[in-house]
């Protein structure tokens, strides 16, 4: 049995088979008093009648009667072939709002949003987003959206937290590395490990790590950093390794009239064309 988890799980990885198994359907039937589960909408299904068509298919394969949070992934719709969809984001946000009105999930948020996409949500919105997952990590500490979501009542969920910590796609990035000295030196005087440091220093700045593993050892790791607290100076020695880098950054969508991001190539592949 499980001691208490949280999850997400994007729709596409449902479309394609990835989580449908037993096994899980098990575990969350029999441990729904300790599991949160969220899951994304993908982009494929921004029409108002495809989130319903989503939303179903979610609750069918995990065995659930809703879910605590559907997020909608990216503000870019698409076609199923993945040409780029024209439906706005303000449509998918109103099919979501029916979702909770339908008692399917009990709470909405966004995923990927700028902060003027995030604002006209909030100006056009009839159920306000309870969460805003982006990524931050200490090469893009995202300090104005922070702020400005915070202000808004809006609770940060900070994806891919390590940054260039790690290899990513199997390459290579700039650091700081997990033996950078200002790392290091915090890991020492805390006894904790440079991973722990930098979730410590997320949850400092009012926004909820994310961390992916598949290894318990590391799952327990990640979650004992709240037996000490960072200082002003020592969050502010790891925002100077800020330079605005992002490694989630799909520019084979720059042309989508909704594309949050700014105008810049991407090192990695589109994985959606051959």
């Amino acid at each position: 049995r499980l001691k208490g988890c949280w999850g997400i799980g994007d729709w596409e990885d449902w479309e394609g088979g990835n989580w449908a198994s037993g096994n899980l359907t098990h575990t969350l039937k029999h441990n729904a008093s300790v599991v949160s589960c969220g899951f994304s909408l993908w982009n494929t299904h921004h029409k108002r009648e495809q989130v319903a068509v989503a939303m179903k298919e979610t609750l069918n394969k995990t065995g659930l009667d809703y879910v605590d949070l559907f997020l909608m992934h990216w503000p870019i719709g698409l076609n199923e072939d993945y040409s780029h969809s024209d439906t706005d984001y303000l449509e998918t946000w109103r099919a979501m709002e029916d979702m909770v009105k339908l008692g399917h999930t009990k709470s909405i948020g966004l995923s990927n949003f700028n902060k003027f996409q995030v604002a006209t949500v909030l100006q056009e919105c009839t159920i306000k987003p309870v969460a805003l997952q982006i990524e931050v990590h200490p090469q893009i500490i995202q300090e104005d959206l922070i702020t400005y979501a915070k202000d808004e009542g809006i609770i940060v969920m900070g994806y891919s937290p390590f940054g260039s910590l790690v290899k990513r796609f199997g390459m290579e990035f700039p650091g700081p590395k997990m033996d950078d000295p200002v790392l290091t030196s915090l890991a020492k005087k805390y006894e904790k490990t440079p991973a722990q440091i930098v979730l410590r220093w997320l949850v400092d700045r009012n926004v909820v790590p994310i961390p992916k593993t598949v290894s318990s050892k590391r799952l327990l790791e990640n979650i004992n950093i709240f037996d000490f607290k960072l200082n002003e100076d020592e969050i502010e020695k790891i925002n100077k390794f800020n330079s605005n880098t992002r490694y989630t950054l799909p520019s084979f969508w720059q042309k989508h009239p909704f594309y949050p991001f700014e105008m810049i190539p991407n090192p990695i592949p589109d994985p959606f064309r051959s």
